[in-house]
């Protein structure tokens, strides 16, 4: 079976085996993998930038948390939030983020792109945190969770959210696909192999690399909306660094470059922290061996396994023979 045909087969199983779950899973399952979904369409919006552009960001959780915000703003002043007017009012905030934020960031390249994303992500995290714009420390509550106006649709049922985020994480993952097969998806990939090499053909690379970092705020956003709605409460921590820098965490752990590794590694990293948390209180431990471990055995990540496991495999069986 071909790399393409193993990763279309391993998609499918998985889509029907996430469209089939809310029928056996009880409620704590399904909140989880619910968490886990919107976390693999964050962890798809870095991939856009970490794997396929070269630009490594530490300040991402920026534009997830202006989504939620938004979200919890507009709620708090109406009875029922309407899904499609918030949802837009998010990613608006969160592409306008992006695209000032990015207008300077891009600029810069390497270990100064990483700190300047991080300073900015910083400021957003503080004027949150020290101003009472939005509570504060103490965060805001989103009271109702948006209302799709749709018939047979209850967005406050949790089984009905849960198929919405899986409609939401398919339609993110379609999306870049579409985009990194197109002309600008593979100017993308190139820049990232060689930026010299493309100014020189010709490329404009900073409008390249600002409409990528842009594309990857709103699907950030998208991300922390998603989270807002579900969780019905926003607090300054979800614009943290250390939330970036999990979802990269992800991101290494699934496979950077591979948008299958991308959801791989979300999923991958929440069950193995729910499975280190029932086994000690010390999980964080635990987590950092498996990561360190990870990285030594699988650079190339978890996705990666079925092209590296198949030539150790033949080239042994040639050697046993």
């Amino acid at each position: 079976m071909t790399r393409g045909r193993m990763q279309l087969a391993l998609l499918v199983t998985g889509a029907l085996l996430l469209a089939l779950f809310p029928l056996v899973a009880e409620k704590f399952y399904l909140q989880l993998v619910t968490k886990i979904m919107i976390l693999a369409i964050f962890t798809l919006s870095l991939d856009l930038l970490v794997g396929f552009t070269g630009l490594v960001s530490l300040g991402h959780a920026a534009y997830a948390g202006l989504a939620a915000y938004s979200l919890a703003l507009v709620a708090a002043r109406v009875d029922v939030p309407d899904l499609w007017t918030t949802l837009a009012v998010a990613l608006a905030a969160s592409g306008v983020a992006a695209l000032l934020i990015g207008a300077l960031v891009v600029r810069t390249s390497g270990v100064y792109f990483i700190m300047v994303t991080l300073a900015f992500a910083q400021m957003v995290y503080y004027f949150f945190h020290d101003t009472r714009v939005a509570g504060g420390s103490d965060g805001i509550y989103v009271n109702v969770r948006p209302d799709a106006r749709l018939p047979l649709i209850d967005l406050a049922n949790d089984g009905h959210f849960y198929y919405m985020v899986l409609l939401f994480l398919a339609g993110s993952y379609l999306l870049l696909r579409v985009v990194l097969r197109s002309p600008f998806g593979r100017a993308l990939q190139g820049i990232k192999v060689n930026e010299q090499r493309m100014r020189a053909l010709g490329f404009d690379v900073f409008r390249y690399k600002l409409a990528a970092f842009v594309l990857a705020g709103m699907m950030a956003g998208l991300a922390g909306y998603l989270t807002a709605a579900k969780e019905g409460y926003v607090n300054p921590e979800i614009l943290a660094w250390h939330q970036s820098g999990t979802v990269l965490m992800m991101l290494i752990l699934g496979g950077a470059g591979t948008l299958v590794g991308a959801i791989i590694g979300a999923f991958s990293y929440v069950l193995l922290q729910e499975w280190f948390s029932a086994l000690t209180k010390h999980w964080q431990l635990l987590m950092g061996c498996f990561i360190i471990a990870a990285v030594l055995l699988m650079p190339e990540g978890i996705a990666a396994l079925p092209r590296t496991w198949h030539p150790w495999r033949s080239s042994r069986q040639r050697v046993e023979s």
